[in-house]
C-alpha cells in the first residue's frame, strides 16, 4: 500500500489541528507549521498519492525541463502542455505582472498591483532561476560526473538558491537545495523546500525527485536508495482547505491504494537521452490507480 499517502495525510490532519494562520503576499492567508519531515526508501515504493489524481507526466517533464533541458523557457512547457508556470512567465515586453499583499508605510499587508520589469530579453521566461541557475553553474553535469567517478564524495550538493541570481528571478525556486550520496551501491538524496504548497506543490515535488534520483541511478550504474525530505513552512492555504478535507475523508473512509511502479527504458542510460517529449517514451508510472482529481486553487 501507499506510504506516502498515510505520510502525506498524516501531514495534512497536523496542519490542520496543530497550524497558525499568517497572512502572505499572495493575498490568501495559509495554515501553516514551522517545519516537517518525510523519509521514502525507494527500493520499497515509488512515492505517487493515490488519494487524489496526481498528473505524474506534468510534474516529470517539469523536473526534466529543470535539470535535463535545463530552461526557464515557459514555453518549452507549454508546447508539452504542461501549465503550471504559465502566471509566472515574463510578458513580452519583459515586465512581469501579479496582484499581491505588500506591505504599505505602516507596515500593514495591502492588496496591490506588481509590475517589475526584467528585460525584453527574458520574455517567456521565469528570469533566473530553477533551469537556468542548474545550467549557469553546471550542477547536473558536476553530479552525474561525481556520482560515475568518485561516489564517495561528501560534496555533492544541487543549490539553486544563489543569491545574486534572486533578484533577476521571478519566483526563487521553493525546494532549493539537495544534497546526494552514495551507500553500498545505492543513490541517496537529502531535499530541502523552504517553503510548500502542501496540496499542489508537495505532491508534484516529492514525484520529481523520486524520478530524478531513479534516473540518475539508472544512468550511474546505481540501485534508487532513501530520499529524506526536510520542510520548512509547510501549509494549506484557506482556500484549498475543502479540497484538503475531502481528501482526508477519502482516506478515512476507504484507506489508500497500492503504490505505482516507475519504469525506466533498459536500453537508455545517458541522461540526455531520456526523452522529454509528450510521450515520455522511456519513462512510464506504471499501476497508478487513484481516487480522482482534487481541483485545488493556486496562489501568486
Amino acid at each position: 500500500m501507499s506510504k506516502f499517502d498515510v505520510d502525506y495525510i498524516n501531514l495534512c490532519k497536523r496542519i490542520l489541528n496543530e497550524g497558525v494562520e499568517v497572512e502572505n503576499r499572495t493575498g490568501v492567508n495559509t495554515i501553516k507549521v514551522p517545519s516537517h519531515h518525510f523519509h521514502f526508501d525507494l527500493s520499497e515504493e515509488f512515492p505517487v498519492l493515490t488519494t487524489k489524481q496526481l498528473y505524474f507526466k506534468a510534474a516529470i517533464i517539469e523536473m526534466l525541463w529543470i535539470y535535463q533541458e535545463q530552461s526557464n523557457d515557459v514555453r518549452w512547457l507549454q508546447e508539452r502542455g504542461v501549465k503550471i508556470w504559465d502566471e509566472w512567465e515574463i510578458a513580452e515586453d519583459g515586465y512581469w505582472r501579479a496582484t499581491q499583499m505588500l506591505p504599505n508605510e505602516e507596515g500593514v499587508l495591502e492588496k496591490k498591483e506588481v509590475e517589475k520589469y526584467f528585460g525584453e530579453e527574458w520574455a517567456h521566461t521565469i528570469g533566473t532561476a530553477y533551469g537556468w541557475i542548474v545550467k549557469n553553474f553546471q550542477l547536473i553535469d558536476k553530479l552525474i560526473d561525481r556520482l560515475k567517478n568518485n561516489p564517495n564524495d561528501r560534496r555533492m550538493v544541487l543549490s539553486l538558491w544563489q543569491d545574486q541570481f534572486i533578484d533577476t528571478a521571478v519566483l526563487p525556486s521553493c525546494v532549493w537545495s539537495s544534497e546526494w550520496d552514495v551507500t553500498d551501491g545505492k543513490l541517496n538524496c537529502w531535499v530541502h523546500q523552504r517553503s510548500c504548497d502542501v496540496p499542489l506543490g508537495l505532491p508534484f515535488n516529492v514525484t520529481q525527485y523520486a524520478t530524478l534520483l531513479s534516473l540518475l541511478a539508472h544512468c550511474t550504474g546505481l540501485e534508487p536508495g532513501t530520499i529524506d525530505w526536510s520542510i520548512k513552512d509547510a501549509h494549506i492555504y484557506v482556500n484549498q482547505v475543502d479540497g484538503i478535507k475531502e481528501q482526508i475523508k477519502r482516506f478515512d473512509e476507504q484507506g489508500h491504494l497500492p503504490a505505482p511502479e516507475l519504469w525506466i527504458d533498459p536500453e537508455v542510460r545517458d541522461f540526455y537521452e531520456i526523452d522529454n517529449s509528450r510521450e515520455l517514451k522511456h519513462v512510464k508510472v506504471k499501476k497508478y490507480e487513484h481516487m480522482g482529481p482534487i481541483k485545488f486553487p493556486i496562489a501568486q
